[in-house]
């Protein structure tokens, strides 16, 4: 059980280290001079080093040891977040940002991977759903104590603080994982195998599209709470920790339901609650209350639809489990990306309600590719 702990908290770190800018962008974007659409730049960015690089360093890293690699990433990050702690203006920062990103990229497909070596192949949806669990996690507490930290201590201790979990996170990793754990080698052909199993390519393109919705809400969810309905740094805070919280549950429900359930149908349970949180979070766009009813229902899914997702590819492709985890992280942050560009094309037209409306048309669409993804009668993905 330890290693699975290990990784699931490595999952959190990682999941801080890269959202956590969402959580501090208002404070950020003072402190570097910058707006809050040029400092959201700083996840697109870092979305697109991380869709790129996570295939990429995934099948450059394929023989490594586990134990070695993920400890390694997690310490890269950390040195990565020290000298953005230290850094002088908004370019450093942006570089620093692209650099670390690069090892940030291979933490979670590698741990999601490692973690189905461990385990029974009956275990690996539940086991799956409980090492992203840390990503859960990094919403419901993370995200909270980094826009706390940074409205009263500043950015640049923030990033240092960030820094130390990541360096103890690491030695966690070393400490549990069996040492001489090595996934299949990933060729050439094996992405070619891939590209040609139509479940995988319909799967990252789910992906892909339904966090696109997510990420034009949740990019700027700080910023929208004050344009919308004049939210306080508090109340911004307690939004973050409801939206992780329920997350925290929804994830806990899916790593039981799914042992009932076929992982087609969690996932569309989830995928149904994200849904109806976006639409309640539009229609309701000014009255905190109904705002936070709607993150309620969008948490209570986002987390469970991404670990379904990772489920489903491994059961898809058994032997290149990896790779198309890796994929999937890929399409994760195409998403993140396309969303943060959509969510800031509005805010920066001061549009607020419209990121709201085009979340519920993504996530809609998401709700349609994953229907064509329904099996047939015998299989269970």
């Amino acid at each position: 059980m330890l290693p699975r702990i290990a990784l699931m908290l490595g999952n959190f770190v990682t999941g801080i280290a890269i959202a956590g800018v969402a959580g501090m962008l208002p404070d950020l974007a003072r402190g570097l001079a910058v707006g809050i659409p040029q400092a959201g730049l700083l996840i697109t960015a870092g979305a697109v080093v991380l869709c790129i690089g996570s295939p990429l360093t995934v099948w450059a890293t394929s023989r490594f040891d586990r134990r070695l690699l993920l400890a390694a990433s997690l310490a890269l990050v950390a040195l990565g977040h020290f000298a953005s702690a230290l850094a002088p203006g908004y370019g450093a920062v942006l570089a620093l940002r692209v650099v670390m990103m690069v090892a940030a990229a291979l933490f979670t497909p590698v741990a999601a991977s490692t973690v189905a070596m461990l385990v029974p192949p009956q275990e690996r949806p539940s086991a799956i759903a409980f090492v992203f669990m840390g990503w859960t996690l990094a919403v419901a507490a993370g995200l909270p104590a980094i826009a706390f930290l940074a409205a009263h201590a500043g950015w640049r201790a923030t990033f240092a603080a960030m820094g130390v979990a990541l360096l103890a996170s690491a030695a966690l990793v070393f400490q549990s994982l069996p040492g001489g754990l090595r996934g299949a080698p990933i060729s050439v052909a094996s992405w070619a195998e891939l590209r040609r199993n139509r479940l995988v390519v319909t799967l990252l393109a789910l992906t892909a599209v339904q966090v696109s919705g997510q990420f034009a809400i949740f990019t700027y969810l700080s910023p929208l709470l004050a344009a919308l309905a004049g939210a306080s740094v508090a109340a911004v805070g307690a939004f973050f920790m409801l939206f992780g919280a329920m997350g925290f549950v929804g994830n806990a429900v899916t790593t039981r339901l799914v042992r009932r359930l076929t992982p087609y149908a969690t996932s569309l349970l989830a995928l149904l609650s994200v849904f109806l949180g976006v639409t309640l979070w539009s229609l309701g766009a000014g009255v905190l209350a109904v705002m936070a009813a709607g993150v309620a229902l969008w948490g209570l899914g986002f987390a469970s639809i991404n670990s379904m997702q990772q489920a489903r590819l491994i059961a898809a492709a058994p032997a290149l489990g990896g790779a198309s985890v890796a994929l999937n992280t890929s399409a994760i942050y195409v998403g993140q990306a396309v969303g943060s560009a959509v969510g800031g094309f509005f805010f920066a037209r001061d549009l607020p309600r419209a990121p709201g409306y085009a979340a519920m048309l993504l996530v809609g669409l998401g709700l349609a590719i994953l229907a064509t993804t329904r099996p047939g009668r015998g299989r269970l993905t």
